[in-house]
C-alpha cells in the first residue's frame, strides 16, 4: 500500500498538460491536492477555465500515470472552486513556458471577492508582457484569441516575431 503522497506528487509532476506538453499538470497549478483514502490515491484537479476540453484527458493521463507506476486504486476528483488562476503556476512551469516561446503570466491576479456594490472600477491595464524570444518588453497585443483560450496573441516590435502570452486568469 502507497503511503507517501509526496512520492505521488513526484510522479504527477512528469505529466505533461496536452495542449502545451513542456509544462507539467503540477507546474501548470491544475493538480489541487494528492490524499490517500485507504488504499485509494485520491488526486483533485481544477480546469483552467470552465468547459475546458483538456480536462477528461488530463484526468485519463493522471490515472493512467499512476497505475502505470502500480498504484491499483485512483479516483479523480474535480474542484471547480475557487477558480483555476495562474497565481497557482510553479516558477519552473512559467520558465518552462518561456523556453518553449510562450510568455508566461506578468501579473498577479487580483482578488476581487471583497469589492462591494459601489466601489470604483479602474479600467483593466494590459500587462507588461516580454518577448520570450529577446527578452524586449516593446511588444504589443494583436489579438485576445492565441491558439487556445488560455493564451492571447502578441508580437515583438523589436525581433518582430508573434507569440503566445498564457493569460493572467
Amino acid at each position: 500500500m502507497l503511503t507517501d503522497t509526496a512520492q505521488v506528487w513526484a510522479w504527477l509532476g512528469e505529466v505533461p498538460d496536452p495542449e502545451i506538453p513542456v509544462i507539467s499538470v503540477v507546474d501548470l497549478g491544475i493538480v489541487r491536492d494528492v490524499a490517500l483514502d485507504g488504499d485509494e490515491v485520491v488526486v483533485t484537479i481544477t480546469p483552467t477555465y470552465s468547459g475546458c476540453p483538456a480536462m477528461q484527458v488530463i484526468a485519463e493521463d493522471v490515472e493512467n500515470a499512476l497505475r502505470a507506476r502500480g498504484v491499483e486504486r485512483v479516483r479523480i476528483a474535480s474542484r471547480l472552486s475557487p477558480a483555476w488562476t495562474t497565481d497557482w503556476m510553479s516558477e519552473a512551469g512559467k520558465a518552462a513556458l518561456k523556453s518553449y516561446g510562450i510568455a508566461p503570466p506578468s501579473q498577479q491576479v487580483i482578488d476581487i471577492s471583497g469589492l462591494k456594490h459601489g466601489v470604483k472600477r479602474h479600467a483593466i491595464q494590459q500587462p507588461d508582457v516580454a518577448c520570450p524570444h529577446c527578452g524586449s518588453s516593446h511588444t504589443r497585443l494583436t489579438s485576445q484569441f492565441g491558439s487556445t483560450p488560455c493564451k492571447a496573441l502578441y508580437q515583438c516590435l523589436d525581433c518582430r516575431e508573434p507569440f503566445d502570452y498564457f493569460k493572467c486568469h
